[in-house]
């Protein structure tokens, strides 16, 4: 065998048995072959964890093609063990061009499938304008991240989302766990990999206090970092002050910033006025998911084009001597210079994606072309699994506290 493919397999393998939750929905799905003979677009961080997500789909019964929806995000010896050892369509690569990342986008839409699962809405926007032609073989579709759900959402009230899509975000099984705990620890996970660089007494600051950012700056506080927030929400910033952290606007915060990481899901969150007044030395990282929370345009504006200096650093050094550092090219540290989230956090949230893309199969025909989010029965069934292959018991409402709680009469 390949030594890629090889290594593929090995990690793919790896990564299936830690994802109990997911083995226990597929043991169903297969007996039960909910997903037989559907056709599912996928566009999603093409790594291990997400090979099973995959192979999980197609081993219920479904045709599945899977593409990236990041150009750097790719483990090339995953994407050859998918499409080599297990026979699935699969087209991606580590460092794909726009044309290239486009031109897999479209291979997957050529299947016409009837159901699409995506990770930042690209595959979702295709389909509503470049390829209309396919809109109405598709049924519905599941958006992984927060970034595709913002443009969704922004699609369905302007009235041109044309089939319903499933939040998979928005489900407490997939935020509080995937967004906190996995963003928190594998950001850390890509710095590491990136600059080999220490943490502890460090200014490290974090844009944006949504889960993301919750998560990230509770493992760089437990890392010994002085961790200051910028925010644009003032209820977030209350939130950030009295979790214990600093709390300013963005261009103080920059000044005295070693590490800047930004979580936020917009653009142009690090721009050229913060650049200007840049701490000598900061490295500068982006968690959200495209490349645009950082102004690269402004960067190369002030310092001309970066010096690689590390595999995933480019170094920028300003007109007057200062030095700024950027961890792989602005986009999602945590993928495009790790591996990603821990296995078992995406065992929690691909469970939701196949949960859902089942409830799409059984009930498209019933739902409006809108976002939806998550049943709350398949949170729950992803909870008390999660919990059963933890090995850990929880109480259960009494018959009374349950009267109790359905009632209204009894008070002091």
């Amino acid at each position: 065998m390949d030594q890629l493919i090889e290594k593929g397999v090995r990690r793919l393998e790896w990564a299936r048995a830690h994802m109990k939750v997911l083995e226990d929905i597929r043991s169903r799905l297969v007996r039960e072959r909910t997903l037989e003979g559907i056709k599912v677009g996928m566009a999603l961080h093409v790594e291990a964890k997400t090979g099973i997500l995959a192979l999980t789909i197609a081993e219920a019964g479904a045709k599945v093609r899977l593409a990236s929806c990041n150009p750097l995000s790719t483990d090339d010896s995953v994407a050859a063990a998918l499409k080599h050892h297990y026979g699935l369509d699969t087209y991606a690569k580590k460092g794909q061009t726009n044309e290239e990342y486009y031109a897999n986008l479209n291979s997957v839409l050529d299947m016409r499938p009837d159901f699409v699962i995506d990770d930042g809405a690209d595959l979702i926007t295709i389909l509503h304008t470049d390829r209309r032609d396919l809109l109405s073989g598709v049924k519905g579709g599941n958006e992984e991240t927060t970034t595709g759900v913002v443009r969704l959402r922004s699609m369905a009230a302007e009235g041109k989302l044309e089939f319903p899509v499933i939040s998979v975000n928005d489900a407490h099984m997939k935020f509080m766990f995937d967004n906190r705990y996995g963003t928190g620890q594998s950001t850390f996970d890509g710095f590491m990999n990136a600059t080999n660089l220490l943490i502890a007494g460090k200014h490290l600051v974090v844009a944006g206090y949504g889960w993301c950012g919750r998560g990230i700056a509770m493992r760089a506080q437990g890392m010994g970092a002085n961790v200051i927030v910028t925010e644009v929400d003032p209820i977030r910033a209350i939130e950030a002050r009295m979790d214990g952290y600093e709390v300013m606007p963005m261009i103080e915060a920059a000044k005295q910033a070693d590490i800047i990481i930004s979580a936020t899901g917009n653009k142009d969150i690090i721009r050229r006025e913060h650049l200007e007044v840049l701490k000598d030395g900061c490295i500068v990282g982006n968690s959200g998911h495209f490349d645009n929370e950082i102004s690269k345009t402004g960067l190369e504006a002030l310092a001309g084009k970066g010096v690689r200096v590390r595999d995933s650093v480019d170094q920028y050094t300003f007109k007057d001597g200062r030095k700024a550092y950027l961890i792989a090219e602005g986009r999602l540290m945590n993928l495009a210079a790790g591996q990603g989230h821990p296995v078992e956090i995406m065992d929690m949230s691909f469970s939701i994606q196949v949960l859902s893309l089942e409830h799409l199969v059984k009930n498209h025909m019933r739902m409006e072309a809108k976002v939806h989010n998550v049943p709350e029965e398949l949170d729950q069934q992803v909870a008390r699994t999660k919990l059963k292959v933890m090995g850990i018991e929880i109480d259960e409402l009494t018959e009374e506290q349950r009267r109790y709680l359905r009632g209204w009469q009894e008070g002091t």
